[in-house]
């Protein structure tokens, strides 16, 4: 039991640390440093935001195609920790090199920041599937929304210490808000490097047997997804699970991607931009485990459909958004709910898949996230640029909740576990 808690604390620790890169990467200060590097280099604003978006489909784009190739290569050749740690390293080297922009060269933060989140979502592929080996079923819940709040500590903490500088940087013998905003790049790779040790050092691989095999990890990987194909067709609930999750993560993910540059794009100030989502991420940490616990009161999928409601009522009332005051509360509320949501789509999903397929069905489950990641930021954008005003683009995301939430109400979670514990006998 206590070797249990161990590994289940480290591998809580390793969201607290790569999270880092998902508040100041990809959400608060690179979004606001690209649009200043691409100002310096005479792309307007309205591009600005655009071309932001589809850094963000290529980046993800890459990941959901490499997604099942790697989840089934990993539960083959048991090696989903060699993975993590490969993903991992890049997205923490990607981070570090960011510091090192010149002034202008918005095209280098684009490839920067392309190679990180590829890391970084690659990374958390392989992170997620350990979940159901360091947890038994009736601790998914509580260990996963674990994580994401810690998740939101590590990430907050490190935020907090990263506004701080780019709102005082002489406090910090820093010249300018720029310098702090390269610092604060280097102080992720090494925030998640850190924080990675203990799931390095204390999580092993369950199956250690070594398989001979004739045929290159890239041929057994594509034969691998097309059996995989066939057999998730066995578990219907799952599947629909997955595609409602494809359709609602579609606009979680863009709002996390596009948020600061969005706000920036209508006019609302840097150091406003950056605390507001500073507030998320300390908003996030009691409410992440709220619905953990609401999770058990009132079922899982019940407290998931609420989260996705609020987000519907954030999507909404951000088309009129014209004030700091305002993004300051759609902040709050997107703390309310955006761990909690994430959480629990984890945990469900974790519950619907059978023992011996956790790699690779948590590569469908990887694919899904980051197909939907595509799609989001990439309407949001071509909207704006289209009709030249990026408010549309946010309220092109009401298609993806409103659709996600019917889709949802379909899934039936218990015949979901039941055909996996068939599955596992």
């Amino acid at each position: 039991m206590k070797e249990d808690r161990k590994k289940q604390v480290s591998w809580m620790l390793y969201d607290f640390g790569n999270s880092a890169f998902a508040t100041t990467m990809l959400a608060a200060v690179l979004p606001i440093f690209y649009d200043t590097m691409a100002t310096q280099g005479g792309l307007a604003d309205g591009l600005a935001t655009s071309y932001w978006g589809y850094a963000n489909s290529i980046a993800v784009l890459i990941v959901a195609i490499l997604a099942p190739i790697l989840g089934a290569i990993s539960d083959f050749s048991a090696s989903k920790m060699k993975f993590l740690r490969f993903f991992a390293f890049m997205g923490m080297i990607a981070s570090i090199l960011l510091a090192f922009t010149g002034d202008g060269n918005y095209l280098f933060v684009a490839i920067m920041f392309i190679i990180g989140s590829i890391g970084f979502s690659g990374a958390n592929i392989f992170y997620d599937a350990f979940l159901p080996e360091i947890a038994e079923e009736k601790d998914l819940d509580r260990v996963s929304a674990g994580g994401f709040a810690l998740g939101y500590v590590g990430g907050g903490i490190l935020l907090l210490i990263n506004v701080l500088m780019i709102l005082n940087p002489g406090w910090f013998g820093m010249a300018d808000q720029i310098v702090a905003m390269k610092v604060s790049f280097l102080t992720v790779g090494i925030w998640w490097f850190v924080f990675s040790i203990p799931l390095l050092k204390n999580i092993k691989e369950e199956k250690h047997v070594s398989v001979k095999r004739d045929k290159s990890f890239l041929t057994i990987g594509f034969t691998r997804i097309g059996s995989t194909f066939k057999e998730i067709k066995q578990f219907k609930h799952l599947l629909l699970f997955l595609f409602a999750f494809w359709l609602y993560n579609d606009g979680i993910s863009t709002i996390i991607r596009m948020a600061t540059i969005y706000g920036a794009d209508i006019g609302i100030g840097t150091n406003d931009l950056i605390v507001a989502l500073l507030i998320t991420q300390f908003v996030g940490i009691p409410f992440t485990f709220f619905f953990g616990w609401l999770a058990s009161k009132i079922a899982p999928k019940k407290a998931l459909m609420m989260t996705l409601f609020i987000y519907l009522g954030i999507v909404i009332i951000g088309y009129f958004m014209n004030s700091a005051l305002h993004f300051y509360l759609l902040a709050i509320c997107v703390g309310f709910v955006q761990g909690g949501s994430q959480a629990l789509s984890r945990s469900i999903f974790g519950r619907m898949v059978p023992e011996n397929k956790t790699g690779e069905f948590f590569g469908f489950y990887g694919i899904s996230s980051k197909f939907s990641a595509v799609f989001g930021p990439f309407l949001f954008g071509f909207v704006g640029q289209i009709t030249g005003d990026s408010r549309f683009g946010i309220l092109s995301l009401v298609f993806f909740f409103i659709a996600g939430i019917i889709l949802l109400s379909f899934v039936n979670i218990e015949k979901g576990v039941q055909a996996a514990k068939k599955q596992n006998n």
